[in-house]
């Protein structure tokens, strides 16, 4: 925790490291990024390859420059290479997803469902070679000891989870975004306080070599049905 975060007052610095781009350079830009961030599916076969720890962290680092509420950086990223406590998580997550898929879902959630193929079976729990429970904290403690509350903490996190997507992507990984319901045991097995809340279990690694994503995952709605223009 940086003392900074907390119980200072405002003061201006220049803003660092803006630098504006000609028109024919930003709209290249641009389009370099839509035509690569396109490319990123979901995957749900995982290889049980080994990706190094340093890009890992390197990408959680990417996350936690994401904008936030008063930028207390209301989130905690626990890594999780350990194959004991990825058994554990998957034999709690196929818990919550058996009765998710006998009925909790609801039918209409369920037929929802359909055109994705998932099912209650979560093996790339294990083999992939990273889990990354993204956690909201409510509450922070500042440097001074302090216990002091967090605020837009969903919407922080949910941003942060953006940046992390897109880092891991970037460096060449293939990813899984899981919401098991409720994912409680997530705080136990992560040994997390019961103030964070966690939000998403991220799967992160090399996609198997006979990886497939389902045909309804490359269906994207166009421009005009995800966006009003006022000009």
């Amino acid at each position: 925790m940086v003392s900074s975060q907390f119980g200072e007052d405002f003061q201006a610095i220049d803003l660092p490291d803006y630098r504006e781009k000609p028109l024919a350079e930003m709209r290249a830009a641009a389009d370099a990024f839509y035509e690569n961030i396109r490319k990123r599916h979901t995957v749900r076969e995982f290889s049980d390859r080994p990706v190094p720890r340093d890009i890992i962290e390197k990408c959680i680092l990417a996350a936690g420059t994401a904008p936030n509420g008063a930028n207390h950086q209301p989130w905690h990223f626990s890594a999780i290479s350990n194959p004991e406590m990825k058994s554990k998580i998957r034999v709690a997550a196929e818990e919550e997803e058996r009765t998710f898929y006998e009925g909790r879902a609801g039918e209409e959630w369920l037929e929802a469902l359909k055109p994705i193929g998932t099912d209650a079976d979560k093996p790339f729990l294990e083999t992939a070679p990273w889990l990354i429970a993204i956690f909201g904290q409510r509450r922070s403690v500042g440097v001074d000891g302090k216990n002091y509350k967090n605020y837009y903490v969903p919407e922080s996190v949910s941003i942060a989870t953006g940046f992390l997507l897109m880092a891991l992507h970037e460096a060449g990984l293939a990813t899984l975004t899981h919401t098991p319901n409720p994912m409680g045991f997530l705080t136990e097995i992560c040994e997390r306080p019961k103030t964070d809340k966690p939000y998403i279990l991220l799967v992160a690694g090399y996609p198997a070599a006979d990886a497939k994503i389902p045909m309804h995952a490359t269906q994207k709605k166009p421009l005009p049905a995800i966006s009003t223009f006022f000009e």
